[in-house]
Formats: structure tokens, sequence, C-alpha cells
């Protein structure tokens, strides 16, 4: 049952992205929905089952972007990675502290991103960070954070773990 779950997910993720977020876009800017889903995947089912669908998410979505293949597998798998780990570790995860690790993760990898661009120079990618990364990375963190508020009060996470 959870491989047929986590199958749909990561197969109607890219439609999902790409019809449904241009209409709830804010300022232009729109969510990163396979980072959340990697993070909220690794956060209530583990490290493992986070790591495995992080990647798949990644993979499925950097075929159908321009990004760099190997950015979207690393930020996604890791973040599936992380956050099951940190589930394990701690005891008491928040939404606000789940929205701004999501926050962190996604600015860190906006950053790497925009430094690999070729052709800009650095105005250009400042002007990038300051107007498409940082208000991207505070929308993944809010939209971590409100999905997680939103499944903590309807799923218990230990239960899901030893199912």
């Amino acid at each position: 049952m959870k491989f047929l779950f986590y199958l749909a997910l990561v197969v109607l993720l890219v439609p999902l992205q790409t019809t449904l977020l241009p209409h709830l876009s804010v300022w232009n800017i729109k969510p990163d929905l396979g980072l959340v889903a990697a993070a909220l995947v690794g956060l209530f089912a583990g490290e493992l089952e986070g790591l495995l669908v992080g990647l798949a998410i990644g993979w499925i979505l950097s075929l159908f972007s321009a990004g760099e293949l190997w950015l979207s597998l690393l930020v996604n798998g890791g973040v599936g990675l992380l956050t099951g780990f940190l589930g394990r570790q701690v005891s008491q995860v928040t939404a606000i502290s789940l929205g701004a690790g999501v926050l962190l993760v996604s600015l860190a990898s906006g950053l790497l991103a925009a430094m690999t661009f070729k052709g800009f120079d650095t105005s250009q990618m400042w002007w990038m960070v300051e107007s498409i990364v940082f208000p991207q990375a505070c929308f993944d963190g809010v939209m971590g954070a409100a999905f997680y508020w939103i499944l903590s009060r309807r799923f218990d996470r230990t239960r899901l773990r030893t199912e």
C-alpha cells in the first residue's frame, strides 16, 4: 500500500507542480512541492523511505525542468534522509522547526543553482537571489510548515513509522 502511495505521489507531483502551482504563485514565485514532499515523507516514514522517495521525486522533476540533474537528486534525496534522521532523533518536531529547516535547505540549493548558471555576472546573480531564490525559500518553508501542521493533526508520526 505504501508503495502505491509513493508511486502516485511521485507520478502526480509533476502535473501538480506544472498545472496547479502557476495559479497559486505569489509574486510569480512557486513553491517546490518536491522538496516539501520529500521532507514530509522522511519525517513521517523514516530515513530510507525519505531518501528513496526524495531521489525519485528529484529524478522525475529534473526530467521535466531545465535545472541540473544532480542538484535536484541530491537536494530532494538529502532532505528526505535528513528529516527522517531528525524525526527519529528529535523528540518534538514542530511545524516551525520543519519550516525553518525546509527554508534553509531551499535557500542553500537555490544559492547553489544560482552560482552554477553560466554567463551571469555578480549583479545578475544577486538580483536572482533577492528576487527569486530567497522568496521561494520562504514560500517553501511556509508550505512545509503548513503541510506538517495539517498532517500532524491527522496522523501520529510514531504510528506511521511502525506500520
